[in-house]
């Protein structure tokens, strides 16, 4: 593309002095999706962008490829209830995943299909939760990407709705009483009981008898909590134990509370004022395990006496999967060992790759190995409530698809496939090579290389991508886009960074709050890593990410704009000083820090993508993606960052925003993620030299 001519930008003179920090925000009025000025520069932006992506020359075949390796079927890990397997499954072809039951003869229907419900793709299933005996199943839907979660309740023999749809239910977890006729579950107070912009935070946790009005519920918890705590929920199987947790935002500490309902039904703290998480259940055995990085960062699971409050104090803790010192405790699952006995199934996650071990119930330690599991990522393992010596894994690596594997304490060691999701073409052989890069101080940053197997090691086009925030891990995952870009002969390059809980919670620790920067000082230096080590050139590298990894790539990309010669920026975090004001924002100051405490915004401003553009300064091409209804990361702040660089940037590289309607944050269909993938992958192949023409080129 030549010198890109774009839509006009009015700037304000707009500087608000703020705990002494003279803060410029010339694009005020890009916040208000209905002013007229907004609204006539999005329509110019929609334009510039719809002629520059026809324009590219591998879109189409990107999206043809695309087609076959987005619509890959998934299979999702059972949930066993009473002989009745309760798992999700998408189909090559199908937009969305569907809901089935596995009944004990082996026959199998299907309960919910978000496609037969709403034709026109918009509506996801978010949750669902069977009951204890399996004849009833509470599940929650979105419309249009809004996430609301609309809960419902059907009956499992007959598929005839029982209850719903129940309002406000967003990010509710339900948990069944025995007998199916009531639940606990958490629901936003309505708005005309909370202050004007504050609809989104008020949750409670409520006791409801399926079939009323919920108005009428029972509140369990919640009044005088912080407006932006979310809550778990959890019941033992015999229906006497209660577990209730809270925690403000996304904030890496919780409190836990313990009710006997067969007592006084009275919730007992078990965790409360404590820097540390904890997952608290009673099983089948009557004992309370407690998964919990209390004191132990990489994570340990311990049992303890429900009706003994004296052993619910840590140094109390029996241990039974102690923390290792070279992985991080992430999921597991209660089998029946093959001599009777509770044993645990557990998944150890080490730099980024996934291990399943077995340990003994009572406390003295590891049983096996599960040596047959490859290098991958577990997505969970399941057992059933009422035991038995069988649990499913949840399986996936860089190519094969959410699959399921099943394991048996009769052979520890040994793993069979349940049921392989399949792949609607073939899937290129990719050759994964692990490194480490080193940080700013020092610090060894791991990363996954992919490229395609056969091909020569040079230079070529090169993708790195990167979240690094809010404890989440980058695993070894299925990812079309990943394959397609390889396959067009191109490097895809997975860097797990602080923020992310690869290395349990001192590492997510190390990339939070006042230490966010080593966030960038990672990610920098994995493209620089990639660059020495001969993967790629400068000129050939692009970054990616997406919603707090689109903060990650915007901060790279006003920091270091001569890192990349290409930029992807998706659903981003741009605007730090006022993004508590937006969205869900104000769930996130615990991770990020606030701008209403003068050393915080101090932190904020020292990396805020918006604030830091600079006029003059050669930026490299830059695609930010936005979704018009999500509910989580306001479009706004790309509207903002998108402006401010097309009036900044000295480079003819161009600076595009591409914005879809009908589609949120989180879920999509098939179709919609193939059209925006395609287009990512044109303008990074476009501005990186992928030409597609080593190895198999893309499409037909």
């Amino acid at each position: 593309m030549g010198r890109v001519r774009y839509p006009e930008a009015p700037r304000l003179d707009l500087v608000e002095h703020l705990h002494g920090h003279p803060v410029a925000d010339p694009y005020r009025w890009l916040e208000d999706p209905a002013d007229p000025r907004t609204v006539a520069w999005t329509r110019a932006q929609d334009a510039l962008t719809a002629e520059a992506l026809a324009a590219l020359p591998l879109r189409e075949r990107f999206a043809a490829r695309l087609a076959e390796l987005v619509h890959a079927g998934a299979v999702g890990v059972p949930v066993v209830r009473a002989g009745r397997a309760f798992s999700t499954r998408r189909d090559p072809g199908q937009e969305h995943a569907v809901l089935r039951v596995r009944e004990p003869d082996g026959s199998t229907r299907v309960l919910v299909d978000p496609i037969a419900i709403d034709p026109s793709g918009t509506t996801t299933l978010d949750a669902w939760s069977p009951s204890w005996e399996g004849d009833r199943l509470a599940y929650q839907l979105s419309t249009g990407g809004d996430e609301e979660s609309r809960l419902y309740v059907l009956d499992v023999a007959t598929g005839e709705p029982l209850d719903g749809p129940v309002d406000r239910c967003r990010y509710s977890p339900v948990a069944w009483l025995p007998g199916g006729e009531e639940l606990f579950y958490v629901r936003r107070l309505a708005p005309e009981r909370v202050p004007a912009g504050e609809e989104q935070f008020h949750r409670r946790v409520w006791r409801h008898r399926v079939g009323t009005d919920p108005d009428g519920d029972t509140l369990v918890y919640g009044e005088d909590s912080d407006p932006a705590t979310y809550f778990g929920v959890r019941t033992s199987r015999d229906g006497r134990w209660l577990v209730v947790s809270a925690s403000v935002g996304t904030a890496p500490r919780d409190d836990v509370w313990l009710a006997d309902l067969a007592g006084d039904g009275a919730l007992r703290e078990l965790q409360v004022g404590v820097d540390a998480q904890t997952a608290a259940w009673v099983a089948r055995d009557g004992r309370l395990w407690l998964m919990s990085d209390r004191g132990t960062p990489r994570w340990r699971l311990a049992v303890a006496d429900p009706a003994d409050p004296a052993t619910w104090a840590p140094q109390r803790w029996l241990d039974v999967v102690g923390q290792q010192e070279d992985g991080v405790l992430t999921d597991v699952a209660l089998v029946d060992g093959a001599d009777g006995g509770i044993q645990v199934l557990a998944v150890h996650s080490v730099d980024a790759t996934d291990r399943l071990s077995l340990w003994a119930g009572d406390g003295s330690g590891r049983v096996a190995e599960v040596s047959a599991l490859r290098p991958g990522s577990v997505s969970g393992v399941s057992a059933p409530p009422e035991g038995g010596t069988t649990a499913w894994v949840g399986f996936t690596d860089y190519s094969t698809p959410p699959s399921v594997l099943r394991w048996d304490a009769t052979d520890p060691a040994s793993l069979i496939d349940e049921e392989r999701a399949p792949v609607a073409g073939a899937v290129p052989e990719v050759r994964v090579v692990e490194t480490h890069a080193t940080s700013a101080d020092g610090t060894p940053v791991h990363l996954f290389v992919l490229s395609r197997a056969g091909t020569p090691d040079r230079p070529r086009p090169t993708v790195l991508y990167g979240y690094g925030g809010f404890n989440v891990a980058l695993t070894p995952a299925y990812s079309a886009q990943a394959l397609a870009w390889v396959e067009a002969g191109g490097v895809w390059a997975v860097a797990n960074l602080r923020g992310g809980s690869e290395h349990g919670e001192e590492w997510h620790r190390a990339g939070m709050r006042e230490r966010k920067q080593n966030v960038f000082d990672d990610f920098a230096a994995a493209g620089e890593h990639l660059v020495a080590e001969g993967w790629t050139t400068h000129e050939q590298l692009a970054v990616m990410g997406g919603s707090n990894g689109g903060l990650l790539v915007g901060a790279t990309l006003t920091q270091r704009p001569d890192l990349a010669a290409a930029v992807v920026c998706s659903a981003p975090l741009l605007d730090m000083v006022r993004y508590e004001r937006f969205g869900l924002g104000r769930t996130w100051n615990d991770e990020y820090g606030t701008a209403e405490d003068p050393v915080e915004l101090g932190w904020l401003l020292g990396y805020s993508p918006y604030h830091r553009v600079a006029p003059g300064t050669a930026y490299p091409a830059a695609l930010f993606t936005t979704f018009e209804s999500d509910t989580r990361v306001d479009p706004l702040h790309a509207r903002k960052l998108a402006a401010a660089l097309q009036h900044a940037t000295s480079a003819p590289a161009p600076v595009l925003l591409r914005r879809e309607t009908e589609v949120g944050h989180g879920a999509r269909a098939v179709s919609r993620t193939v059209g925006l993938a395609a287009d990512q992958l044109a303008f990074l192949a476009a501005h990186t030299g992928l030409t597609g023409r080593a190895g198999s080129p893309p499409g037909p």
